[in-house]
């Protein structure tokens, strides 16, 4: 004899949420583009893209990525600015450094800076990888500014 359960299956999430699908369609057209642009062009156009996205975002999210622009070009000046997965990021020789994830993107409490393993903020055998940002104090400015610096070198 057999029985059946009435109970409804926990909620599960199989495959890519909506806002993942969106960042993976986003990084595709970036390629494109680029492609396209070619080389000459990419730089000049990668920065105005960026600055077109961070324009984009909901004012709370605008208002950090518009201050982490202007830290990551001062404190690190040859990192490139590029789209990547709809983010603003910073690139050395067409590779992300470091990246600005807003709040909104994936629908969470607060907006992030994160470092890919190329940064150079290793710290022993452990070190943070992403920062959560609400607001942007002289402080924290400060402090970006340093992580850009070492991220970068």
């Amino acid at each position: 004899m057999t029985t059946k359960t009435t109970q409804q299956p926990a909620e599960q999430h199989e495959g890519f949420t909506d806002e993942e699908r969106g960042a993976m369609k986003e990084r595709a057209q970036e390629l494109k583009t680029a492609a396209r642009r070619g080389p000459r062009a990419a730089k000049a156009d990668a920065e105005g893209d960026v600055l077109a996205k961070i324009a984009e975002m909901p004012e709370a999210d605008r208002i950090l990525a518009e201050r982490l622009h202007t830290i990551v070009k001062a404190a690190a000046p040859d990192l490139a600015p590029k789209l990547w997965y709809g983010m603003p990021a910073y690139a050395r020789n067409g590779k992300v450094v470091c990246f600005f994830q807003s709040a909104q993107k994936f629908k969470t409490r607060y907006a992030t800076l994160g470092f890919s393993d190329l940064a150079a903020l290793d710290e022993g055998t452990l070190w943070p990888t992403s920062y959560a940002l609400t607001e942007l104090t002289a402080t924290a400015e400060a402090r970006i500014a340093a992580l850009i610096e070492k991220a970068a070198s």
